[in-house]
């Protein structure tokens, strides 16, 4: 059966095997007709404009433009019977880009690497958004068709090969969804119905109608996707893009409704299902329960334990970062997890935050690189590796769920622009400008490869034969070791902020911070420290640096390194 929701529409047709059909209206806005067998084409046709690709479509071989295609989710086999799920408390992430992630670019390639990641020792794979997007290459965040998979990818069952081989290896999937926005191409939804407002909602695009007349089915359509993703492709839990942007003014959030229905589904299928919310509120109300008060999430993503750590081992303080120059901000954040609790942000011009004590660490998603923090600088440049040995071992040692972007765990050289593929001329022309207007103000001197060129697209692929020189297999060795310490070592994995303790000079710049009987010593300064411990400290367990060692009662801390001792 074909079906879309058209409210407004006098007459709604479906277009397959080359003749245009009649559907019939029915209630809530509702249409149907008779048909939809597995790998047929069709289209829509909305008071007589068209063709327009289905609103919930499954797959779109032809891209974000052509017509639709059925596709029967029962037509897969999945070899993940025994997959119980995976909590996200004691895990770490990886992030990664399925378009950059290897020099192939698809579900299948990432599949290649999977055994590097099992080595690593990461519990979560997160997938950049998958939604199809205008041309070929994109970060993912300009989707349309929501419920279709990008074919340049692998298509649907390309997705589900992949999901299904990391649960088999005892991966968790967490998948990146984008519901505040739509991209500016190939977006028919407001041709069958208010699914937007009438004003912008964010920079990206106009505000989904979560509130307004017709705002019932909009919601339902955007928690079916969510839905669709965990239950007929297997995810493990979703990433919500930016939820400071989605205008929602009912009594029951959308965030909350979400959280409800998500729950009931985990019950059904007796697996652990993670709502990830990707926010720059510092509310802690996002993952308070609902009874509680709370919208529900299990996690968000916290911008301040970043901003902390790497003000901390690059000096910048600029835009954003312009709070975050000193020990004691870093001292904050690993014992409170927000930095603006209700202080002051320069930044913003204005207090910010909401103090999150009584919050588990576990429930902050926390990085020292991530795609945006990477992308959104104008030369895309990563972190040093004698900057990620000491910022990854804070960051493997904290109270909070880390998580790694890809390629960081060898310190690729290699950068993460932002990219795109418009294929219409004033969207092409006019990228590059429209990156520049909105960062302005964030410090930089925007001097960005074009977004549109494909040399852009191709210089951020990994480079994996980075990893047989030297260097970059010894900063793996040390991501491994730091993530073998941590599962090993329950005190690294306690959520529970309160029983933090940080101390640390900010003329020597050198910072001690006690995770239950480890202690962990880290020397920002470009000198040696010598390092106090106390009585009974018994051996070091990890080290940045061979040329750390005991020295009587202290510790001796080379310039930018890191250790951590049993005590």
């Amino acid at each position: 059966m074909y079906e879309v929701w058209a409210p407004q529409a006098t007459q709604v047709e479906v277009e397959f095997g080359g003749t245009r059909h009649d559907m019939s209206p029915g209630g809530g806005g509702w249409w149907s007709a008779r048909g939809d067998e597995h790998g047929v084409d069709y289209a829509f046709y909305v008071n007589g404009e068209g063709p327009y690709p289905d609103p919930r479509t499954r797959r779109q071989p032809y891209g974000v433009q052509g017509p639709s295609r059925v596709y029967d989710h029962g037509r897969f086999t999945w070899g993940d019977q025994d997959w119980r799920g995976r909590d996200l408390r004691g895990s770490v992430i990886y992030e990664l880009h399925v378009g950059t992630f290897t020099p192939a670019g698809t579900f299948r390639g990432v599949l290649g690497k999977l055994d590097h990641l099992v080595d690593l020792g990461v519990d979560f794979i997160e997938i950049m958004p998958v939604a199809p997007v205008p041309g070929t290459r994109n970060w993912g965040y300009d989707g349309v068709d929501l419920y279709a998979v990008n074919e340049v990818y692998g298509g649907p069952d390309g997705l589900k090969v992949l999901v299904d081989a990391c649960h088999q290896v005892g991966l968790g999937v967490i998948l990146d969804v984008v519901y505040n926005h739509l991209g500016p191409s190939g977006n028919h939804l407001g041709k069958f119905g208010p699914y937007f407002h009438d004003f912008k909602g964010s920079y990206w695009g106009d505000a989904v109608n979560l509130d307004g007349p017709g705002s019932d089915e909009v919601r339902r359509y955007f928690i079916e996707n969510a839905l669709q993703w965990l239950r007929d492709y297997h995810i493990d839990g979703l990433r919500l893009d930016a939820v400071h942007a989605l205008r929602d003014s009912r009594a029951v959030h959308f965030l909350e409704e979400l959280s409800a229905e998500v729950e009931a589904l985990s019950t059904s299928l007796s697996r652990p299902l993670t709502l990830i919310a990707e926010s720059d509120l510092n509310d802690p109300r996002m993952v308070a329960p609902r009874e509680a008060g709370g919208l529900g999430m299990h996690a968000t993503w916290n911008d301040d334990v970043h901003h902390a750590l790497h003000s901390a081992v690059t000096g910048e303080t600029q835009a954003y970062y312009c709070d975050f120059g000193s020990l004691s901000a870093l001292a904050k954040v690993l014992t409170h997890g927000y930095f603006h609790d209700g202080t002051y942000s320069t930044f913003r011009g204005r207090s910010h935050g909401r103090s999150a004590a009584g919050v588990p660490g576990y429930r902050f998603v926390c990085c020292v690189q991530n795609h945006d923090q990477i992308g959104n600088r104008p030369l895309g440049d990563r972190l040093e590796p004698e900057q990620l040995w000491l910022a990854s071992g804070l960051l493997l040692t904290s109270p909070f769920t880390p998580m790694l972007f890809m390629g960081e765990e060898w310190g690729a050289s290699t950068p993460f622009y932002f990219f795109t593929d418009h294929f219409e001329p004033h969207l092409a022309e006019g990228e590059g400008e429209r990156r520049r207007l909105e960062f302005e103000g964030f410090g930089y001197d925007w001097k960005a490869p074009e977004p549109g060129e494909e040399e852009t697209f191709l210089r951020s692929k990994l480079d994996w034969r980075e990893l047989s020189e030297d260097g970059p297999m010894s900063l793996l060795g040390w991501y491994r070791d730091l993530i073998a310490l941590r599962k090993s070592h329950p005190d690294l994995a306690d959520p529970r902020l309160d029983r933090v303790k940080v101390r640390f000079d900010e003329d020597r710049h050198f910072l001690v911070m006690d995770r239950g009987s480890l202690r962990v010593l880290a020397n920002f300064g470009n000198f040696p420290v010598p390092v106090r411990l106390s009585p009974g400290a018994k051996r070091i367990l990890l080290a940045s640096d061979e040329a750390i060692r005991p020295m009587g009662g202290d510790v001796y801390l080379p310039a930018q390194s890191l250790a951590v001792v049993q005590t």
